[in-house]
Protein backbone atom coordinates (compact mmCIF):
# COMPACT_ATOMS: atom_id res chain seq x y z
CA UNK A 1 0.00 0.00 0.00
CA UNK A 2 1.02 3.49 -0.71
CA UNK A 3 2.13 5.94 1.90
CA UNK A 4 -0.04 8.62 2.19
CA UNK A 5 1.87 10.82 3.58
CA UNK A 6 4.14 10.74 0.62
CA UNK A 7 2.74 13.73 -2.57
CA UNK A 8 1.71 11.80 -5.11
CA UNK A 9 4.13 12.04 -8.00
CA UNK A 10 6.49 10.19 -5.27
CA UNK A 11 4.62 7.24 -4.35
CA UNK A 12 5.05 5.20 -7.09
CA UNK A 13 9.08 5.64 -7.74
CA UNK A 14 11.49 3.02 -8.75
CA UNK A 15 14.55 2.44 -5.82
CA UNK A 16 16.72 4.56 -8.47
CA UNK A 17 14.74 6.85 -8.69
CA UNK A 18 14.21 7.23 -4.84
CA UNK A 19 18.44 6.87 -4.77
CA UNK A 20 18.48 10.31 -7.30
CA UNK A 21 15.68 11.81 -5.17
CA UNK A 22 17.65 11.37 -2.09
CA UNK A 23 20.74 12.55 -3.92
CA UNK A 24 18.79 15.89 -5.09
CA UNK A 25 17.95 16.65 -1.82
CA UNK A 26 21.22 15.82 -0.05
CA UNK A 27 23.03 18.09 -2.80
CA UNK A 28 19.95 20.87 -1.64
CA UNK A 29 20.53 20.61 2.03
CA UNK A 30 24.58 21.20 1.29
CA UNK A 31 23.49 24.35 -0.71
CA UNK A 32 21.46 25.59 2.50
CA UNK A 33 24.33 24.88 4.74
CA UNK A 34 26.73 27.16 2.55
CA UNK A 35 24.27 29.38 2.64
CA UNK A 36 23.91 29.70 6.72
CA UNK A 37 27.54 29.76 6.71
CA UNK A 38 27.59 32.67 4.14
CA UNK A 39 24.61 34.50 5.95
CA UNK A 40 27.46 34.45 9.09
CA UNK A 41 30.30 36.22 7.20
CA UNK A 42 27.84 38.99 6.15
CA UNK A 43 26.87 39.36 9.57
CA UNK A 44 30.77 39.58 10.60
CA UNK A 45 31.10 41.54 7.52
CA UNK A 46 28.04 43.99 8.59
CA UNK A 47 30.07 45.36 11.36
CA UNK A 48 32.75 47.02 9.25
CA UNK A 49 30.46 47.72 6.07
CA UNK A 50 29.40 51.05 8.47
CA UNK A 51 33.25 52.67 8.99
CA UNK A 52 33.67 51.17 5.27
CA UNK A 53 31.80 53.30 3.47
CA UNK A 54 32.48 56.31 5.82
CA UNK A 55 36.03 56.57 5.65
CA UNK A 56 37.01 54.70 2.44
CA UNK A 57 37.80 57.25 -0.33
CA UNK A 58 36.08 57.39 -3.62
CA UNK A 59 34.74 53.93 -4.87
CA UNK A 60 36.80 51.98 -3.36
CA UNK A 61 34.49 50.50 -0.77
CA UNK A 62 36.07 46.46 -0.53
CA UNK A 63 34.21 45.52 2.67
CA UNK A 64 30.72 46.57 1.29
CA UNK A 65 31.88 44.88 -1.75
CA UNK A 66 32.46 41.44 -0.14
CA UNK A 67 28.83 42.28 1.86
CA UNK A 68 26.98 42.47 -1.65
CA UNK A 69 28.77 39.48 -3.27
CA UNK A 70 28.07 37.59 0.52
CA UNK A 71 24.66 38.57 -0.10
CA UNK A 72 24.38 37.37 -3.50
CA UNK A 73 25.39 34.14 -2.69
CA UNK A 74 23.59 33.64 0.16
CA UNK A 75 20.21 34.04 -2.17
CA UNK A 76 21.84 32.09 -5.03
CA UNK A 77 22.47 29.12 -2.27
CA UNK A 78 19.74 29.75 -0.24
CA UNK A 79 17.01 29.83 -3.16
CA UNK A 80 18.91 27.09 -5.23
CA UNK A 81 18.66 24.91 -1.64
CA UNK A 82 15.43 25.18 -1.22
CA UNK A 83 14.35 24.38 -4.60
CA UNK A 84 16.37 21.09 -4.48
CA UNK A 85 14.96 20.65 -0.96
CA UNK A 86 11.40 20.44 -1.93
CA UNK A 87 9.11 17.42 -1.06
CA UNK A 88 8.96 15.37 1.88
CA UNK A 89 11.71 15.09 3.89
CA UNK A 90 13.22 11.81 4.42
CA UNK A 91 13.28 10.93 8.16
CA UNK A 92 16.42 9.11 9.19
Amino acid sequence: MANSLLPPEERNLTPDQVEALDKRRALGHTFLVIACQFAVMATILLLWVGQDLTYSPGWLHPMAFYFVIALALIGLFGVTGLALRRGTPRID
